[in-house]
């Protein structure tokens, strides 16, 4: 499987996902170039998909929506985002799983 790219700092991880929005179900759907894909059912609309990729993640590595954050790209498929007090073996689990 491939490798994500993950940094640690600033108290947690930030790691970089492509979210393929209008998909039939939420699921992670593996690693390309390095950044997780996530499929989500939510158009890419008024932070509609933002919203529900922090709430998705949040689910999926058992830790508060408060402590994710999308710190770029907010409008682009692609975003960078900040898992606090999450390791990177945690997020690394969560791909390997897809």
């Amino acid at each position: 499987m491939p490798l994500l790219n993950v940094r640690e700092e600033r108290g947690g991880i930030i790691f970089q996902v492509k979210v393929l929005p209008r998909s039939s179900k939420n699921q992670v759907a593996g690693v390309s170039e390095g950044m997780l894909k996530i499929k989500l059912t939510a158009p890419p609309v008024e932070g509609a998909g933002n919203e529900m990729l922090i709430k998705f993640l949040s689910g999926k590595l058992d830790i508060p929506k408060t402590k994710i954050s999308i710190i770029r790209g907010q409008s682009s498929r692609s975003k960078t985002i900040l898992a606090e007090g999450l390791s990177a073996a945690a997020l690394e689990e969560l791909a390997s799983g897809c």
